[in-house]
């Protein structure tokens, strides 16, 4: 079964000129491995094809439950340079933790929400 992101994690942005980071955090770690599986570079640059990034990067944080994403090239400019009302990117994180992620049946009693 796919679920959404968020409730297997939750996800902290920052930015820097046209750079975006974009941090998952794994609600338990038993969920990180599966989020270390299952959101790459690809799957990233997919869910924001529309904003054209020039790269993706991938920092694996297992102590921390984490990975954060180095999004360049998608915030138009950045703050000084763009006409976008949410030229910091401080929404992205909202829309990767959207993607549909597989979840096997042993690990769904950790997601969060309900049924």
């Amino acid at each position: 079964m796919r679920i959404p992101l968020y409730r297997l994690a939750h996800g902290r942005t920052g930015d820097k000129g046209n750079r975006s980071n974009i941090s998952i955090i794994a609600y338990h770690k038993a969920l990180y491995p599966l989020l270390e599986s299952e959101l790459t570079e690809s799957v990233v640059a997919a869910v924001f094809a529309a904003r054209r990034p020039q790269a993706v990067t991938r920092y694996l944080l297992p102590k921390l439950g984490a990975i954060n994403f180095v999004l360049d090239g998608v915030l138009d400019g950045g703050v000084n340079d763009s006409l976008n009302l949410d030229s910091h990117g401080k929404a992205l994180a909202f829309l990767l933790l959207q993607a549909p992620v597989a979840v096997p049946m042993h690990l769904r009693s950790l997601l969060a929400g309900g049924e």
